[in-house]
């Protein structure tokens, strides 16, 4: 076998780790807001333990990557699909992270608060999903149009968290002996809207690949 076809072949496993990796970071945003609205503190924690073996994921990466720069010093668009590798790695870790602090905002909200989550942060989770998924696909096929779409979920998931958190600081002054318990549901609208920029992130990286330069897409 050629050196550029066992190049390609560690390259198609990078990519297929990163798609693992982000299905994996889905499932555990998924649980997360799951846990909130139902008070799971059992999944909280699932998710919570889940998110270290994420970790590990993102290191085999980072790892598999930079072996593969050292051994076939790639260059050119094959370098950068190695460089937007790790960044999206770390972005897709960091959304476990985000997800993760959901969790502990349900175990720190505990079993009965007695206040009802906010409805909205569940529309928040679908669409962060829809741009996990939508990040997937714009990096499977290196498509820059269904990256740029992402600055436009991005901007409702934006939206949608300025009026939970205008509503819940609302609530603190008419219930101010929940406002601990509030606050960890406006923590947790924050946390979705940082998995949101994080996917964001992924888009500006799959621009940067397909074109060779850096991109805001919030701009």
């Amino acid at each position: 076998m050629v050196a550029r076809e066992q190049f390609q072949i560690e390259l198609d496993k990078v990519k297929a780790m990163i798609i693992e990796l982000a299905r994996g970071t889905e499932s555990l945003l998924r649980d997360a807001v799951k846990a909130l609205y139902t008070a799971d503190i059992e999944l909280a924690k699932q998710v919570i333990a889940y998110d270290k073996e994420l970790d590990k994921r993102d290191f085999e990466i980072n790892e598999a990557a930079v072996l593969l720069i050292a051994k076939q010093q790639p260059v050119a668009s094959d370098l950068r699909r190695l460089i937007v590798a790790i960044r999206i790695s770390s972005d897709l870790e960091r959304m476990g992270d985000n997800a993760k602090n959901i969790a502990k905002s349900t175990i720190h909200l505990g079993e009965k608060h007695g206040i009802q989550i906010h409805g909205a942060i569940e529309d928040m989770k679908d669409i962060a999903i829809r741009m996990i998924d939508l990040s997937v696909k714009a990096y499977e096929n290196e498509d820059i149009t269904l990256a740029r779409k992402l600055a436009e979920l991005d901007d409702l998931v934006d939206g949608m968290y300025s009026t939970v958190l205008r509503e819940l600081l609302e609530e603190t002054a008419t219930n101010p002996e929940k406002i601990q318990h509030i606050m960890q549901m406006a923590f947790s609208g924050r946390y979705i809207e940082r998995f949101g920029d994080h996917a964001t992130n992924i888009g500006e990286n799959i621009m940067y690949l397909v074109k060779g330069e850096s991109f805001d897409l919030n701009e």
